[in-house]
């Protein structure tokens, strides 16, 4: 354990594998030596609807979910739910979002207007220090399976922590199913060298 605390902000919709991607992230700070915690936020439609999950990594975490202004990580699965969540990141910190947009039912019913997409991406850049645009289900369904989308996204962030590769790998290949265990640390791999 660096000693350093580390606080992260997963943000997506259901059926993006968020659950799983801050499960994985969780136990990745727990071996890492870190005391963790961890809080998952499920929308109302879980598929479809709004997933946010909090994890937090210290010498001693005393509560779960972040306040806003205090994610080091702020990792966003789709445009306009990271945009949502864009007052966690704290000056400073950094941005990990997925090249993806998921018209919300009050988009695609014509109540609202998404997001122009490159406001998003100026609005993102100035509340953080540093932000990565990723292909991350792009790259997914180049691999051959849309599913390995939170993978790959932990790849890409797994390049920007100090903590070995080792360590990520193992618990993925724990938590995915046996069958699928190449295929996600493919995935994996293939995530981190969009950040490296």
């Amino acid at each position: 354990m660096s000693g350093r605390a580390l606080n992260f902000l997963i943000a997506g919709v259901g059926g993006q594998g968020i659950v799983m991607a801050s499960d994985i992230l969780s136990e990745v700070g727990a071996r890492s030596g870190y005391d963790v915690k961890k809080s998952d936020i499920l929308g109302l439609a879980v598929r479809g609807g709004s997933v946010v999950s909090h994890v937090r990594w210290a010498e001693r975490v005393h509560a779960p979910v972040l306040e806003e202004g205090n994610a080091d990580y702020l990792i966003g699965f789709e445009w306009l739910e990271v945009f949502r969540r864009i007052s966690y990141v704290k000056a400073g910190g950094t941005i990990v979002v997925n090249d993806c947009r998921l018209d919300p039912v009050s988009v695609s019913s014509g109540q609202l207007p998404y997001p122009d997409r490159t406001e998003m991406l100026s609005q993102l850049e100035r509340a953080a220090g540093k932000v990565y645009v990723i292909p991350g289900l792009e790259t997914a369904i180049e691999l051959g399976n849309s599913r390995t989308l939170n993978i790959v996204v932990l790849g890409a962030l797994s390049k920007l922590l100090d903590i070995e590769a080792g360590v990520w790998k193992e618990v993925v290949k724990e938590r995915v199913p046996a069958r699928l265990v190449a295929l996600n640390q493919k995935a994996f791999e293939r995530g981190r060298s969009l950040t490296g």
